[in-house]
């Protein structure tokens, strides 16, 4: 075969991975490769920011689980997507992000729009490049999938010189990739498993933690069976939310800073916690001292840093999620001691601790007054009237918690939202890179009036490549989640927190030939929900909610999770 372009040779090469959709804005650097992307059958979606273009192939990753890619340009086009890397590098997406760079000549010139994006963004991504040899240009690429997609996913990034990929290769074969100083555990070691399931028969009050790992590596089936099997109940992550079924007796809902009654408590009072792919963050720990102080702690995760980084572990289990749920569900059907009936008496007294903390302390809000709008009766409309089926995205701030609270996610993929980073602007993006992946599903992004803000731009270019994305704003006039802390720890002084100006949303929808709906009582909100998931356009619903309304229960800074202040 005769030789080929670097760009070219790109473009073959994310064929060649399975790509079907990468999301990007042109600059200088990368005309080339988006020369060479016409004459290809990948999606190119042109987004209006380039943090929007990581943020939407970021939500792409999310609901599918494949490598999400987003293509930028030198300069400013690769800073402006570093916030969308950071990211996806906190909660563990797979991404390959390519950038533009300078022709190598030019390298530590000052060029124009020259920048050293691989020195920015060494501490926010799993491994970056700069590709300095056009023969190394395509092992380069599939290394870089490669480690995106294994072990703990991450994002990569790839910085491609002009002229490298101008320059002529001959494309080489795939061999196979085996990367010595990159080799992750993906099988449990079986004496460990055995010593956590042994534990786990001895536990009187045991509790699974579960995060996001175990979405990542699609073991939501593995965990719903071990759950039902040994009858222990379930609290998941902000990330792990739809891991375990939220409608399932055994969940007790999200646990940390703005989690449930019940599975704080549980988790102060187990005995035994068994956390899986999930890192033990402040806000699920709170005061670390007083973080589960009656238990042993069994943890899976494939990425050895995460085990004992905060809190001590008695069993670390070094695997992949998937594996490890896999080897102890066969450790308990083939172990002649196991009954289920009797594993399900023992903990029966627990289990009914866990009920009558459920019934003492729901989660549940005030509302007597049909004329304001409570944001919560807006998450359950929106979960009642799409079944629980939506994909659900999010901005960040409070919009986010009550979603998280409210909305009872049953599958795996269907709630995607920012975790660690708490990147405002993340919403709407990440909902045109899941409309994408899904054309035919309702995607929802559930913001606030300050966090739509953020990434607005973005309705363009779901209006251009036909997303009929809904998004759901709660609208306060408050940068609300920081209103609420200035409220209860600094005298309601409302510093920089009131949105004095906030567009008309419904017209601004209109500009961008979208629809906009508004709600300003409780009668008008499932009116509003249903025209607009009746409506095959997208639509902003601008619900106008109770202005100082509070995400409770909450566990102020620096306080022990079972110090929660409650509705």
């Amino acid at each position: 075969m005769g030789k080929i372009t670097g760009s070219q040779a790109v473009v073959r090469c994310l064929q060649e991975e399975g790509v079907k959709t990468i999301f990007g804005y042109p600059g200088g650097a990368v005309l080339d490769l988006f020369d060479a992307l016409m004459d290809s059958d990948i999606t190119n979606v042109l987004v209006r920011h380039e943090q929007g273009a990581v943020h939407a192939a970021d939500g792409f990753a999310r609901v599918t689980g494949e490598v999400g890619v987003a293509l930028l340009t030198s300069g400013p086009g690769a800073t402006n997507g570093v916030t969308g890397i950071a990211t996806a590098h906190m909660d563990s997406i797979p991404l390959v992000i390519l950038t533009g760079q300078v022709p190598r000549p030019l390298i530590g010139n000052d060029a124009f729009q020259e920048v050293d994006i691989v020195g920015i963004t060494r501490p926010c991504t799993k491994h970056n490049y700069l590709v300095s040899n056009v023969d190394d240009l395509v092992s380069t690429l599939r290394e870089a999938f490669h480690i995106a997609r294994t072990g703990r996913p991450g994002p990569v990034l790839v910085d491609l010189p002009k002229d490298l990929i101008a320059t002529k290769l001959t494309y080489p074969e795939k061999t196979p990739i085996h990367l010595s100083c990159y080799q992750p555990t993906f099988n449990p070691h079986p004496v460990q498993i055995e010593k956590a399931c042994r534990r786990i028969m001895r536990a009187t009050r045991p509790v699974l933690y579960v995060g996001g790992g175990v979405i990542l590596s699609n073991s939501s089936k593995e965990l719903t069976e071990l759950a039902e099997k040994l009858s222990i109940p379930v609290t998941m992550t902000l990330m792990g939310l739809g891991a375990y079924p939220g409608s399932q007796k055994l969940c007790m809902g999200m646990l940390g800073m703005h989690g449930t009654y019940t599975a704080n408590m549980a988790v102060a009072e187990s005995d035994l916690l068994i956390a899986v792919g999930a890192r033990f963050d402040d806000r699920v720990t709170g005061k670390l001292a007083d973080f589960a102080t009656n238990a042993e702690i069994i943890h899976v995760d494939i990425d050895p840093t995460s085990i004992s980084k905060n809190v001590r572990v008695d069993i670390p289990i070094v695997a992949d999620c998937k594996n490890a749920l896999t080897a102890m569900n066969k450790w308990f059907d083939a172990e002649s001691n196991f009954k289920q009936t009797e594993q399900a008496g023992r903990l029966q007294p627990w289990l009914a601790l866990i009920s009558e903390w459920t019934a003492k302390h729901p989660l549940a809000y005030k509302d007597n007054n049909d004329s304001i709008i409570k944001p919560q009766y807006v998450i359950e409309m929106l979960h009642q009237l799409t079944g629980g089926q939506a994909i659900i995205t999010t901005e960040v701030g409070q919009n986010q918690m009550w979603a998280a609270q409210f909305h009872k996610f049953d599958y795996p993929r269907h709630f995607v939202t920012s975790g660690g980073l708490g990147t405002m602007g993340f919403g709407l993006p990440a909902a045109i890179g899941a409309q994408m992946a899904f054309p035919d599903r309702t995607v929802i992004d559930i913001a606030g009036d300050g966090s739509i803000q953020m990434n607005i731009q973005e309705l363009a270019t779901a209006k251009q490549y036909s997303c009929p994305v809904k998004i759901a704003i709660l609208n306060n006039g408050y940068l609300g989640m920081v209103r609420q802390w200035q409220e209860l720890f600094y005298n309601k002084r409302y510093a920089s927190t009131i949105m004095d100006v906030v567009p008309d949303f419904v017209d601004l929808a209109k500009a961008y030939g979208a629809v906009g709906l508004r709600a300003t009582t409780k009668s008008e909100v499932e009116p509003v929900i249903r025209e607009a998931l009746a409506t095959n356009n997208i639509v902003i619903m601008d619900f106008k909610i109770e202005r100082e309304e509070g995400v409770y229960p909450m566990v102020p800074a620096g306080k022990a999770t079972t110090e929660m202040l409650l509705v």
